[in-house]
């Protein structure tokens, strides 16, 4: 669902709240920003020839690291909205990028880490992440400063809403 546009009928902008407004546009932007990093990450794979992953699936590579975890994990962490974990997780380990086993303690569990292969493409999410970052401060887009107030606003946002969720409902 797409915030833009301020629709008649929305409520909030009609209200002509300066603030509201200004939230509205900044989780547009939230919205827009996550679908744009899927478009780069689908873009480097192209680049370098690495077509039969996706870009949901690199950024799943990419947070498991060098971590084993499960699949719960992933989900509780919530970065995968609107993808299929559990899909996308079997979709990997179809495809060698990792490997599964039943936990020793819970046997409903199952632990994810990646091949070898699955590290490579670990590698080439954080050489893409690392020239951005580089080129965010070359091109004096954003510096240390200025991007520590937007992780901070946006964990201040994060615990908000999800107090909203523990304690309203």
């Amino acid at each position: 669902m797409s915030m833009q546009g301020n629709l008649p009928g929305s409520g909030i902008t009609q209200q002509k709240d300066p603030f509201a407004s200004s939230y509205l546009d900044a989780l547009s932007l939230v919205e827009r920003l996550h679908r744009l990093l899927l478009d780069v990450l689908k873009d480097e794979f192209e680049r370098v020839g690495l077509l039969d992953i996706n870009a949901v699936q690199a950024l799943l590579l990419f947070n498991i690291g060098h971590n084993e975890v499960t699949a719960g994990e992933l989900k509780s962490r919530g970065y995968y909205q609107g993808s299929n974990v559990s899909y996308n997780l079997k979709k990997l380990v179809e495809m060698g990028y990792m490997h599964h086993q039943r936990c020793e303690i819970d046997r409903r569990s199952v632990r994810v880490k990646l091949t070898e292969n699955g590290r490579h493409v670990c590698k080439v999410v954080d050489e893409l992440f690392a020239r951005h970052a580089d080129g965010l401060q070359a091109h004096q887009v954003l510096d240390l400063e200025s991007l520590d107030d937007i992780t901070h606003g946006l964990k201040r946002v994060e615990r908000y809403w999800t107090d909203q969720i523990r304690y309203i409902y």
